[in-house]
């Protein structure tokens, strides 16, 4: 064994593979979920503000303006009820690491966010896969506890399918689980529905948001994570001391202000991502309808990994997913009109050539 050799579980792990990042321009990028527009205008202000600020000085650990600026804008009863991190999968990493000791057990919904299960192999923890039924609907199982489940992870709306377990289903779940009951709304912005009120009737109800996409700071990397009190200042004492840096905190704070911004953008994309479905279907797909900023198609021809290289070729990128036991698709990012509009243009003609 060398002396260099990392833990054992970590030498057997997949890691999470993010999506291909190429050099700005060169692609039509449907690919991460991004949002395809500018951010608010505040935030390019602020940050040009703050570059002339104490940049020399460590920031507040807790992001405190962010925390009280969000439970304004979020309804809720005070910043305390927030812990702001470094992206939403710092937060994913803090309640993990929180809650899922080696030897226990991470659930999580198949198929869905792949981080989750590298997140559990880091800490030495098993995870489980529940499969979902036909139509995205959870089954019976996923809500039954047993004595090493430790945290339950359930995205809403899910990744790739963009599909929401609806708001009474998750009260049932927190009800049955043995334990915390993580809802990642990394894409809540996009859907009708919410669980931020959940949060103040069932303390093992907890909600993670991120900046990302419905905001358009992918580049800042600003998440949080609003669950009760007494459970914020728990999970505050095992993050990292400055965990969100000076300007990605002034950033996220002119964004959590701009909610007239986000109302417009978003039923923007929402518009888009209409459209989108419609075209896909009328080429031949099975469209699952989608609550997020991303649509999951599959066509009959079953030459999703073609296509996916087809549009790569012609500098549009999109997300080839191979789940398996599951199946194969594309999941299309929402871009503008113009990128869908490209997007679909190319897959038609590969359509052609079959």
């Amino acid at each position: 064994m060398s002396k260099t050799d990392l833990r054992p579980a970590l030498s057997r792990m997949l890691p999470y593979t993010p999506g291909e990042q190429p050099p700005p321009g060169k692609y039509i990028k449907l690919n991460t979920n991004e949002n395809p527009y500018p951010p608010p205008p505040a935030v390019v202000s602020a940050i040009q503000d703050a570059a002339a600020g104490p940049l020399n000085r460590y920031p507040d650990p807790t992001a405190s303006l962010f925390r009280r600026a969000a439970a304004d804008a979020l309804g809720l009863p005070g910043p305390d009820w927030i812990l702001a991190g470094n992206g939403s999968d710092e937060i994913l990493t803090i309640l993990v690491r929180g809650f899922v000791g080696e030897g226990q057990k991470l659930r999580l919904p198949y198929p869905s966010y792949i981080l989750y299960r590298t997140l559990a192999d880091i800490q030495g923890a098993s995870w489980e896969q529940i499969p979902f039924l036909d139509g995205w609907h959870l089954p019976a199982m996923f809500g039954q506890g047993d004595a090493d489940l430790r945290l339950v992870l359930l995205p809403n709306p899910n990744s790739p399918s963009g599909t929401v377990v609806p708001a009474d289903q998750i009260e049932q779940l927190a009800a049955t689980l043995p334990c915390p009951l993580v809802v990642d709304e990394a894409y809540a912005d996009f859907a009708d529905f919410n669980c931020l009120d959940l949060v103040q009737r069932h303390d093992n109800i907890l909600v993670t948001r991120t900046l990302s996409k419905s905001y358009g700071l992918a580049g800042i990397r600003f998440g949080f994570l609003v669950a009760q009190p007494s459970l914020i200042a728990k999970l505050s004492n095992i993050k990292d001391s400055y965990n969100c840096d000076y300007l990605a905190t002034i950033a996220a704070t002119a964004a959590i202000n701009s909610q007239d911004w986000l109302a417009e953008v978003v039923a923007k994309m929402n518009a888009t991502r209409a459209n989108l479905e419609t075209r896909l279907s009328e080429l031949g797909f099975n469209v699952t309808p989608s609550y997020a900023n991303f649509v999951w198609c599959q066509h009959p021809s079953g030459r999703h990994a073609d296509l996916h290289q087809f549009l790569k070729k012609h500098q549009i990128l999109v997300r080839y997913m191979d789940f398996p036991d599951w199946g194969d698709g594309l999941r299309i990012s929402v871009g503008t009109d113009q990128q869908s509009e490209a997007c679909l243009m190319m897959i038609q003609r590969f359509l052609e050539s079959l």
